[in-house]
C-alpha cells in the first residue's frame, strides 16, 4: 500500500470520527430549550398542505409572536393621540370641525375607533393563535424533558466549551459516586450513565419562559373579557341628592359590546356632604388640598345602610363596581316668583366649572308658571355665570379669583318664551337654547342681566317676576361608575409576566459530565465537562467549584510522563493534576477560568 493512499484512508478516518464527535456534541446539547426547530421548506414540492404546514409554523414561531406584539404596541399609539368615538364622542366631532381633510381618511382607516377596528383585531387575534400555538407544543416538549434523564457524556469531553482533567489513585465507581453525590447535593438531576455521571439544572429557565408566555395569553384574555363586558357612567350629584345603580339614573353611559343592564350590580348611595379645602398662600395657591365626599351607600335592594368617605383615588368598591370622585363644583340656590309672588321655582342648579378657580356658567329653566302681558303662557330661562371668589366691581372680567366661595357672585341674564325642552330633541341642561325665546329688556333696551349677590333678588321687567339668590350655596360632586371584569386576572397575569421574564433571563440551564476511567497505567483519569445553552462565564466558574470539591475526594496522582524530581524537590510541591489548561499546571485544584478554545484536540 502507498503512502498516499494510507494517508487518504486516515484523513477518511478522521473526518468519520469529526462527523461522530459533532453528531455527539450535538445530542449533547440538544433540549436545552424547547424552541422548536425551523426547517426551511422545500419550495418545488410544496402543495396545499405544505404551503398550509409551513404558514402554520411561521405563525407560531416565537419570532412572528415578538413582531405581532410590537405591532400590536403600534396600533395602540393612534388610540391614545386621537380621539375615540367610544371615549369622548364631543372630541371626535371638534376634531372632524378642525380638520376636515383628515377626518375623512381616519374615519375609513377605524382611527377613531382603533381597539374595535378590524385591522387591530385581526393583529389582536393573530397573536392570540400564535402564543397559544408556540406555547402548547413547547409546554408537552418541556414536561417530556422533565419526565426523561440527561443525556449521556459525548465521547470526547475536551470539545465542550467548560473542560477540566487530572489523574487520580482513586477507584473510576469511588470518583462516579462521589460526584453522583456532589452533583445531587448542588440541585442537579444526575445520573449514572455508562461510565460517566450526567447532570443538568436550571429547569427553571424554561419554567419561566412558558410562564412569560403563558402570562401574555391570559393579560390578552383578560383585556377582551373587560373590554366586551365591561361599563362606565358619570352621575352628578348635588349635596342631599341619591343615585340608584339603574340605567335611566346616569348622565352619560357606555359599556361594551356584550354588556347588558342585567350586568349592573343593585347598590345606592346619597351624597351627605362635599368638603373641599386649598392652599391659601405659596406659590401653589388655589391647589386642592382635601376632596373628599361623605356618602351612606347600601348594597341591594333592601341592604343596610353604611358611611364611607370617597377621596380622589379611594374609590368605594361595591360588590365589583367602584365609584370614583372624578369632579367638583358649586349649586347656588335659586328661587323663581311670578308676578302674583307665587314660588314656581326653586332648588340647587349645578353650575359647570370653566377654569381652576372654578369660574362657573350654566343655566336656570323654568318650565311652567309664567304668565306674559298678553296672557299667554311661557317659559323663563336665565343664562348664569357664578364665582365662587369675586374680584369686586370694576376689577376687570368676571372671573373667580379663588376655588373657596370667599365672595360668591351670581350674575344673570333673562329671557321667556319656548325653551325647546318639548321638541324631543336632546338638549343640555347647562345650556340655553335661546333661539326661540325672546330677551327681557331693561329701560335702555338691552338685555336685561344683572350681579347678584347671596340674598339679592332680581325684579324682571312689568311686574313679570323675580329671581333671588339664596344664601345657601350647595356643592356638587361628579362621581364616575365602573365595573371592569377581568381587571384582577390582567393584574395577575402582569405579575407573572415579570416574574417569568426574569427567571429566563437570569437562570441558565447547563449540563455537567464527569467521566473517571481506568487510566493504562492503572491510574483514574477524571474528566469534567459543561455546557450552556449559550456561552456564559457562569459554566467555567461553576465547573471549577466543582471540580475543586472532587478533587478533594480524589485527590491528584503523579504524572509518569514528568522527569523524576529531586527530594527538595518534591517535599515542596504535590502531585499535580493532569489538567488540560495551561493554568493548571501551577495549581494541583482544576481552574474554573481555564475553557480551551471549542474544537481544540487535547
Amino acid at each position: 500500500m502507498s503512502t498516499t493512499e494510507t494517508g487518504k484512508r486516515s484523513a477518511a478516518r478522521d473526518d468519520d470520527s469529526a462527523v461522530r464527535d459533532d453528531n455527539e456534541l450535538g445530542a449533547a446539547g440538544s433540549q436545552l430549550s424547547t424552541a422548536p426547530r425551523e426547517d426551511a421548506p422545500n419550495l418545488p414540492s410544496l402543495g396545499v398542505i405544505g404551503w398550509a404546514r409551513w404558514f402554520w409554523r411561521q405563525l407560531t414561531s416565537m419570532r412572528v409572536a415578538l413582531i405581532l406584539l410590537f405591532l400590536l404596541s403600534l396600533g395602540a399609539i393612534p388610540g391614545s393621540l386621537i380621539p375615540q368615538s367610544g371615549t369622548d364622542e364631543m372630541k371626535v366631532e371638534q376634531f372632524a370641525q378642525d380638520h376636515p381633510t383628515l377626518t375623512p381618511i381616519y374615519e375609513k382607516l377605524g382611527l377613531f375607533h382603533v381597539y374595535s377596528s378590524v385591522w387591530f383585531s385581526a393583529i389582536y387575534i393573530l397573536l392570540f393563535v400564535s402564543l397559544i400555538g408556540c406555547i402548547v407544543p413547547r409546554t408537552w416538549q418541556f414536561v417530556g424533558q422533565l419526565r426523561g434523564r440527561p443525556p449521556g457524556a459525548p465521547r470526547r469531553l475536551t470539545r465542550l466549551p467548560a473542560y477540566t482533567t487530572w489523574r487520580t489513585e482513586a477507584e473510576p465507581e469511588q470518583v462516579r459516586e462521589a460526584a453522583l453525590t456532589l452533583l445531587k447535593k448542588r440541585r442537579f438531576r444526575a445520573h449514572l450513565a455508562g461510565d460517566a455521571v450526567a447532570a443538568e439544572k436550571g429547569y427553571l429557565r424554561e419554567v419561566g419562559n412558558l410562564a412569560f408566555h403563558i402570562a401574555l395569553i391570559v393579560m390578552l384574555i383578560a383585556f377582551a373579557w373587560g373590554q366586551l363586558f365591561k361599563s362606565e357612567g358619570n352621575k352628578l350629584i348635588i349635596e342631599g341628592d341619591g343615585f340608584a345603580n339603574t340605567l335611566t339614573q346616569y348622565d352619560d353611559f357606555k359599556s361594551g359590546n356584550l354588556f347588558s343592564s342585567d350586568d349592573l350590580n343593585p347598590f345606592s348611595f346619597t351624597l351627605k356632604d362635599f368638603k373641599g379645602t386649598y392652599a391659601r398662600t405659596g406659590p401653589n395657591r388655589g391647589t386642592p388640598r382635601i376632596y373628599e365626599a361623605a356618602v351612606t351607600y347600601s348594597e341591594g335592594a333592601d341592604g343596610a345602610e353604611k358611611k364611607r368617605t370617597i377621596e380622589v383615588n379611594e374609590p368605594l368598591k361595591i360588590d365589583g363596581s367602584n365609584v370614583y370622585l372624578v369632579s367638583h363644583g358649586y349649586a347656588p340656590v335659586v328661587t323663581v316668583r311670578n308676578g302674583k309672588g307665587d314660588v314656581v321655582f326653586s332648588q340647587a342648579v349645578p353650575m359647570l366649572p370653566l377654569d381652576a378657580n372654578v369660574t362657573s356658567s350654566g343655566a336656570i329653566k323654568v318650565l311652567d308658571g309664567y304668565t306674559n302681558a298678553k296672557g299667554e303662557k311661557e317659559q323663563l330661562g336665565f343664562n348664569a355665570f357664578f364665582v365662587p371668589t369675586f374680584a369686586g366691581a370694576g376689577q376687570g372680567q368676571m372671573l373667580s379669583q379663588f376655588p373657596a366661595p370667599d365672595f360668591p357672585v351670581l350674575a344673570l341674564s333673562a329671557y321667556h318664551g319656548d325653551l325647546g325642552v318639548n321638541s324631543g330633541l336632546p338638549q343640555s341642561v347647562y345650556q340655553l337654547d335661546t333661539k326661540n325665546m325672546k330677551e327681557f329688556k331693561d329701560s335702555k333696551g338691552e338685555l336685561f342681566k344683572q350681579r347678584l349677590l347671596p340674598g339679592e333678588t332680581m325684579k324682571l321687567p312689568n311686574g313679570a317676576g323675580s329671581i333671588t339668590f339664596e344664601k345657601d350655596i350647595k356643592e356638587w360632586a361628579g362621581f364616575q361608575v365602573t365595573q371592569q371584569p377581568g381587571s384582577g386576572w390582567a393584574l395577575a397575569g402582569a405579575l407573572a409576566a415579570i416574574f417569568g421574564l426574569a427567571g429566563s433571563l437570569f437562570i441558565q440551564r447547563r449540563r455537567v459530565w464527569v467521566r473517571a476511567t481506568a487510566g493504562p497505567d492503572g491510574v483514574t483519569v477524571v474528566e469534567m465537562a459543561g455546557l450552556g445553552r449559550s456561552e456564559s462565564a457562569k459554566v467555567p466558574e461553576e465547573l471549577g467549584d466543582l471540580a475543586a470539591i472532587l478533587y478533594e475526594t480524589a485527590p491528584g496522582a503523579p504524572d509518569p510522563d514528568a522527569e523524576p524530581e529531586t527530594d527538595a524537590k518534591a517535599s515542596e510541591a504535590e502531585p499535580e493534576p493532569d489538567a488540560k489548561v495551561s493554568e493548571a499546571e501551577a495549581d494541583p485544584t482544576p481552574d474554573p477560568q481555564a475553557v480551551p478554545a471549542e474544537g481544540a484536540e487535547q
